[in-house]
């Protein structure tokens, strides 16, 4: 009895196995004559008209064919369509499938469409069981506004996806992308390129390494040695990215903006760059070692905050620096909680706690204002607006400093150098006095309502009281240490800025610290082409296709009630 159920399951296996068998061989049907003259085509056989060969899953439209049953080979002319659900459908002049493989061929004015696109081509090749198709004949795919052309190409069913890795360009309306390693997915026109390329458009030309961009919306990820270039503007960094419809850009860490136009260099962690086409007014926004690099003077003025943010056309470009604000330059340097300049009334206000060091001038006060000429380009004048006190350490005695002090202090720069200070109101002065011989005379207090000292060198060559001055010189001996400081004094050379580099607080060089371990570990991962992001791989659970609308009546809506 057992035996009799096992030689049972075994016959149902092999037939079974049978049935499957028979529904992968090739099925031609709705020819219209049949030849079988074997001295013609041997081993084939022949059919003409209206011929359609069916085999697992693969259709097969033409005016003739040869089917060589042995081999399980079919060769198509004439009018020859290939479809294999709705994901391939081929037409060709001739095409041959290879049934035993699952491989097909198509070659003559080639068309072949996918959901999304178009190919035209010399030759196509079909892998169906690796569901790829190719071609080396020079190509041309239309992909909604894209045009896409290449010597060769590799599209992948299952991932609505076109690979190359020759000379590729991609064209829109908007935008033209040129690279030799590209992948496309046609349904949501991401575009993927590693190695050289460049992304050009009529507002900026982008170049990268590896990168993402979304020809659909025009937005770019750029990830190694990338660049955006805008009329007069220049943004790089180790992560770029670009909205076009927005026109902004975002870098992340070593970002630097170059503004060919305004002579300005702006580099830190995180920059944002926001543009106007229409009217200009561009701005950039920095943080995290932020500095701006302007040149002034034909000398290079280094500026740093937390946060800076410089807007406006040449004319009337704006800078803000924010929070614990420090600048340098050869002759110059200071500190202010916040700063604000402006080139169309060249006026630079430091506002919060100023203080400002010009060679070896030390100036404090409530708020500063440092003008500029339009005409020179060049520092004019300064303002220092209550409490203002200057302090220049005496170069002769050990422990002498000249000080001036009063409610506001006015100077006047000559070729970069302070030449003449006044100071209104309450004023104050000590002042180491010497003769010809550069000997020591005494010590000068004055008071009275104005006082204004001429400098050469930048040393106080001669100081003048006026309105009511009482002013009285003492010998050292006479004249003790405690009483040689006016109320307020503070000298702080440890706080000058003497470099360059002296403008970033500790906080900040963390920062800069981290920035450089974070991008040696990306750069790593930029050696090979970048993963591909979410939505590229969620886009038609995202942008499903909307649903045809039924053929049948359809019940009217109930009438909301009144």
């Amino acid at each position: 009895m057992k035996n009799s159920y096992f030689y049972i399951a075994c016959l149902l296996l092999m037939v079974s196995f049978s049935l499957a068998q028979e529904k992968k061989k090739i099925v031609i049907e709705n020819s219209d004559f049949i030849d079988m003259n074997q001295t013609e085509i041997p081993g084939a056989i022949v059919f003409t008209g209206n011929v359609r060969v069916l085999h697992n899953g693969v259709k097969i439209n033409c005016n003739k064919a040869y089917h060589f049953k042995d081999e399980e080979y079919i060769k198509a002319f004439g009018n020859v369509q290939i479809n294999q659900g709705d994901t391939i459908f081929l037409n060709s002049k001739y095409a041959e499938y290879d049934g035993k493989i699952e491989f097909a061929f198509a070659t003559g004015d080639v068309s072949m469409r996918s959901p999304e696109s178009t190919l035209v081509t010399d030759t196509v090749y079909f892998d169906k069981r690796n569901q790829q198709a190719f071609y080396n004949s020079f190509g041309t795919i239309h992909n909604k506004e894209n045009v896409l052309k290449s010597k060769s190409g590799r599209y992948y069913v299952d991932q609505k996806k076109y690979k190359f890795t020759t000379a590729v360009t991609v064209k829109n309306p908007k935008s033209t992308i040129k690279t030799n390693h590209l992948d496309f997915y046609e349904n949501s026109g991401h575009a993927y390129v590693f190695g050289p390329s460049t992304i050009t458009s009529k507002e900026n030309v982008i170049y990268t390494e590896n990168g993402f961009y979304d020809t659909t919306n025009d937005i770019g990820k750029l990830t190694k040695n990338s660049k955006i270039t805008y009329d007069n503007k220049i943004i790089v960094g180790d992560d770029l990215y670009y909205d076009r419809k927005k026109n902004y850009s975002r870098g992340i860490n070593n970002v630097k903006i170059t503004d060919t136009v305004n002579k300005i260099i702006a580099t830190g962690h995180f920059a944002e760059l926001f543009r106007n086409i229409e009217t200009k007014k561009d701005s950039m926004v920095l943080t995290k070692k932020a500095l701006v690099k302007s040149l002034v003077e034909k000398d290079t003025m280094y500026m740093h905050g937390k946060k800076i943010i410089v807007s406006g056309p040449e004319e009337n470009r704006i800078i803000r620096a924010f929070n614990n604000v420090r600048f340098y330059k050869s002759d110059m340097s200071g500190k202010c909680d916040s700063l604000h300049s402006s080139t169309k009334s060249n006026l630079t206000q430091l506002i919060g706690k100023p203080i400002l060091w010009n060679n070896e001038n030390q100036m404090t006060g409530d708020v500063m204002h440092l003008i500029g000429n339009s005409k020179t380009e060049k520092l004019d004048s300064l303002k220092v607006l209550n409490n203002a006190f200057i302090i220049q350490k005496d170069s002769l005695s050990k422990n002498g400093y000249n000080q001036i002090k009063g409610q506001n202090l006015f100077g006047r720069f000559v070729d970069q150098k302070l030449k003449e200070v006044d100071i209104i109101k309450n004023a104050e002065s000590i002042y180491y006095i010497y003769n010809d011989k550069n000997e020591f005379v005494g010590i000068r207090k004055s008071v009275c309502s104005r006082i204004n000292a001429e400098m050469t060198d930048n040393k106080i060559e001669t100081m003048t009281g006026f309105n009511n001055a009482e002013s009285n010189i003492y010998p050292e001996e006479e004249f003790p240490e405690n009483a040689r400081r006016l109320r307020g004094f503070v000298w702080r050379e440890e706080e000058r800025i003497m470099s360059k580099e002296g403008i970033f607080p500790d906080e900040e060089l963390a920062l800069d610290t981290k920035a450089q371990l974070e991008s040696k570990k990306k750069a790593s991962k930029a050696e090979k082409p970048m993963d591909i992001l979410k939505e590229t791989l969620n886009f038609d659970e995202k942008n499903p296709k909307p649903k045809e609308k039924a053929t049948s009546a359809v019940k009217p809506s109930k009438s909301p009630k009144k």
